[in-house]
């Protein structure tokens, strides 16, 4: 693995975000959102940074993360929510990971593998209050909470929790969000009515968790959040601190004249006598390509633009007549303590989101860690 970049993960950010984000929800509990290697900073050292800073639930996409989590020896309860039919449920049901429903047919699954697995499933019923995606649709939401209220007496599965997820929660005031909070209570109605009683109740996303108190319910899902980048761009006074800095050596400098062409396809033309750096980062490392001729980044004491076509291992920095040598760092990214860009400006110059940015990030990138006490670590 090369050493001359490094994605630097302030471990001490994670905690201290997610016990912020508990002081806006303080009567529900916390669930720590680690999917996507935890959301390209590392599941399992972001797992145990969310768990020290106040998070008693782990949420995981996939249940092969969820078990990963497991094995790493996280006892706490997770949650897994996408049960493709290849999915090992049975592993899963056998050492206590929770599964969200999302259909009937993933509710009779869900029941076959507790049988195998000979355990009681632990389970989420996901009802579709308005997204459209995952989740059971209102005219079968009574069918499917009289069948979890059968299966759950027969001590086949037992009902944890009933959840949903917003459409536009990081769009303040959207009409939907007012209609998906009054079908989830609806929801639950119907969920108490088949003779269900939850253990949690949750909807709200981190968005939710910082704008929308009537959402928090019972467990708010701390995502994009806990790794200090907001779901709402230029939300003020969030307590936020991004987690991630993305940086590199610079690998060559070298003069060129006027006119010289930079780069694939000669997409960026010197106009001066200049210096040009090359960052040994390309897009095979999550640098989008995308970010030709526009991409923000901190070299040789300024902000700079990524001067021509993003390649796979590699792009350029104009620098003009500034003093840069190999071994000096570029930084594309962090908590703009330095002058450097954030993940959102980098989301803000790319028409994006800063979700897409953190966990384009590939493996080839070594993750280093700085913990609360300061000691460091690789991962």
């Amino acid at each position: 693995m090369p050493h001359f970049a490094e994605a630097h993960i302030d471990l001490g950010a994670i905690s201290g975000n997610v016990a912020a984000l508990r002081a806006r929800a303080p009567h529900a509990q916390a669930m720590g959102v680690v999917k996507a290697d935890g959301y390209g900073h590392g599941m399992l050292p972001a797992a145990r940074a969310m768990l020290d800073g106040g998070a008693t639930w782990l949420g995981t996409a996939l249940v092969e993360e969820a078990l990963e989590l497991r094995r790493a020896g996280i006892t706490v309860p997770v949650v897994a929510w996408i049960l493709p039919p290849s999915a090992p449920l049975s592993e899963a049901i056998a050492v206590g990971i929770d599964l969200g429903v999302s259909s009937l047919p993933v509710l009779d699954a869900v029941i076959a593998a507790a049988g195998a697995a000979g355990r009681t499933a632990r389970v989420h019923l996901k009802a579709d209050t308005g997204l459209g995606r995952g989740g059971i649709m209102p005219a079968e939401w009574p069918a499917a909470t009289a069948a979890a209220a059968r299966a759950e007496a027969a001590e086949q599965i037992e009902v944890i929790g009933v959840f949903s997820h917003f459409a536009c929660s990081d769009e303040p005031g959207h009409p939907s969000i007012g209609a998906q909070i009054a079908a989830f209570h609806e929801a639950l109605a119907q969920a108490e009515k088949a003779g269900l009683r939850p253990e949690v109740r949750h909807i709200a996303n981190s968005a939710a968790a910082l704008t929308l108190p009537e959402s928090h319910f019972d467990l708010v899902r701390l995502g994009i959040a806990s790794y200090g980048l907001s779901p709402i761009p230029g939300l003020p006074d969030t307590g936020l601190r991004p987690a991630m800095t993305l940086r590199s050596e610079i690998a060559l400098v070298k003069r060129v004249p006027a006119g010289a062409g930079v780069s694939y396809g000669h997409r960026y033309t010197t106009d001066r006598p200049t210096s040009l750096a090359l960052v040994p980062l390309g897009y095979a490392d999550g640098v989008p390509r995308a970010a030709t001729n526009k991409g923000p980044v901190l070299a040789a004491g300024r902000r700079r633009t990524i001067a021509g076509t993003v390649c796979m291992d590699q792009f350029m920095l104009d620098i003009g007549d500034d003093n840069a040598r190999p071994g000096d760092h570029a930084v594309l990214f962090g908590p703009g303590d330095d002058g450097e860009a954030t993940a959102q400006d980098w989301a803000d110059v790319l028409d994006t989101i800063p979700y897409e940015i953190v966990t384009r990030i590939g493996a080839r990138v070594p993750r280093g860690y700085t913990r609360p006490d300061g000691a460091g670590a690789r991962g």
